[in-house]
C-alpha cells in the first residue's frame, strides 16, 4: 500500500443503520469489509445513519428512515452531507484518498469531488436505470461481486473486475456438538420483499410437511409492507408450525442457521451473490436455492445443497438433504467465503486506484 495509512471513506446505503445486525446485503458487506480494512491499518470512515456501529470513525448523515417511502429525501440528505464532509476534510488537510461507494448511487455525485471513487455494483443490471451509465464521472471505477453479474455490465467502462463477497467466518462456524443437534425445521432468512419471495418458502414447507422459521426485516417501503400483509401474514396462519422472527439480532441469526434442517432461498430475481448461503455453509447447514443469477456460484449443487428450478423441485430436494454433509459445507465455506480474501482483493484495487492506475484492467477471478 502507501507509506501512510490510506484514508478510505465508505458510503453506506442511507435507509437504515449499518451494524452486525443489518438485514440488507449491502449493509452487511460494508460492515464486514470495513472491519477487515480497519484491522489492516487503514484509516476508515463510514458515512451512515445514526445508530450505526462500525470499527473506525462513524460520520452520521442523518436519522434512519422511520416513515414509509421516505427514501428519496433521506438519500438526498445523505449524499449532500457526504459531499460536504469530503470537501471539509480536504480543507483541513485530511483529505480522503479513496471513496468506496456501497450505497448504489452516491457515485453519480463523484464529478463534484477530486477523489477516486470505487463503486461496488451489488444489484443486477436491470435494477439500474440506463441513464446512470450515460455520463459516468471520470473519477469513478466499478467492481462486480460475481461472474454472472459481471456479464451484465460488460459494456460499462472502468469495471475493474470481480471481487466475490466474503463473510467473517470466525463468527459463524459451529462446533461438533452444534452440528450433531437433530434439525427438523426449515429456515428462510433475509429481507422481506416480493423479489425475495419468502411466501414461496412457506409454500415449500407446507408441501414438505415441515415446520419453518421465517426471519427477517420489512423495510419502510409501503409496497414491502403491503406484500407482507398480502402474502406472508395469511400463510403464517395457514402453514402448520410456521413462526415469524422479526429483525433477529446477529446472535439469533447464527443460532437459527446452526439449528435449521435446511435454508431455503426463493429469490425471483437474478441474485448477484448470497451472503445468507455463505453463512449457512459456514454453520454446516445445507441450502436449497432456486436457480437465479449467481446462486449456483455460491451453492455447490450436491455438495453444500441443491440448486432447483421451482417450488416442486425444492420440496423434493428436502428429502435428499441427509446426503449433504455439514462438515463438507463448512470446509467449502472456509476455502471459498473468507472475508480476509475479499479484503485482500479490495486492497489491491485501492492501491491501483490511489496510484492513479485507474485504467489498469484488474481482473479478479472468483
Amino acid at each position: 500500500m502507501t507509506a501512510f495509512p490510506l484514508r478510505v471513506l465508505y458510503v453506506s446505503y442511507p435507509l437504515l443503520t449499518v451494524s452486525e445486525d443489518s438485514a440488507g446485503g449491502a449493509e452487511q458487506m460494508l460492515w464486514v469489509l470495513e472491519r477487515e480494512m480497519s484491522r489492516r491499518g487503514l484509516a476508515t470512515t463510514v458515512a451512515a445513519s445514526a445508530g450505526s456501529r462500525v470499527s473506525g470513525e462513524l460520520f452520521i448523515t442523518g436519522e434512519p428512515c422511520s416513515q414509509p417511502d421516505d427514501f428519496e429525501r433521506r438519500n438526498q440528505e445523505h449524499q449532500d452531507r457526504v459531499v460536504a464532509l469530503v470537501h471539509q476534510r480536504s480543507r483541513e488537510g485530511r483529505a480522503f484518498d479513496l471513496i468506496h461507494d456501497k450505497s448504489g448511487s452516491f457515485w453519480t455525485r463523484a464529478r463534484e469531488l477530486d477523489v477516486p471513487v470505487l463503486a461496488t455494483l451489488h444489484l443486477p443490471r436491470h435494477f439500474y436505470s440506463d441513464c446512470l451509465f450515460e455520463r459516468i464521472p471520470e473519477n469513478v471505477s466499478f467492481n462486480c461481486v460475481s461472474r454472472s453479474q459481471a456479464n451484465g455490465f460488460s459494456d460499462i467502462p472502468r469495471v475493474l473486475g470481480v471481487v466475490p463477497n466474503g463473510i467473517a467466518l470466525d463468527r459463524f462456524t459451529g462446533d461438533e456438538e452444534e452440528l450433531a443437534v437433530p434439525r427438523s425445521a426449515l429456515l428462510w432468512l433475509g429481507r422481506i420483499c416480493e423479489e425475495k419471495a419468502p411466501h414461496l418458502a412457506l409454500d415449500i414447507a407446507n408441501r414438505a410437511g415441515l415446520g419453518i422459521t421465517l426471519a427477517g426485516q420489512v423495510y419502510p417501503f409501503s409496497y414491502h409492507q403491503q406484500y407482507f400483509e398480502r402474502e406472508i401474514a395469511p400463510r403464517l396462519q395457514r402453514v402448520a408450525n410456521a413462526r415469524w422472527v422479526e429483525s433477529p439480532s446477529f446472535t439469533e441469526k447464527v443460532r437459527l442457521l446452526q439449528t435449521a434442517k435446511a435454508l431455503l432461498i426463493t429469490s425471483q430475481v437474478d441474485e448477484t451473490s448470497s451472503l445468507v448461503a455463505m453463512e449457512a455453509a459456514a454453520c454446516g447447514t445445507p441450502v436449497i436455492a432456486l436457480d437465479r443469477g449467481a446462486l449456483p456460484e455460491v451453492v455447490r449443487n450436491g455438495l453444500t445443497g441443491f440448486v432447483v428450478n421451482n417450488v416442486s423441485e425444492a420440496a423434493e430436494a428436502i428429502g435428499a438433504i441427509s446426503r449433504i454433509s455439514g462438515e463438507a459445507c463448512q470446509k467449502h465455506a472456509q476455502l471459498n467465503f473468507s472475508s480476509s480474501r475479499m479484503a485482500e482483493r479490495y486492497a489491491e484495487m485501492y492501491e491501483a486506484l490511489c496510484s492513479h492506475r485507474t485504467h489498469a484492467k484488474i481482473v479478479f477471478q472468483p
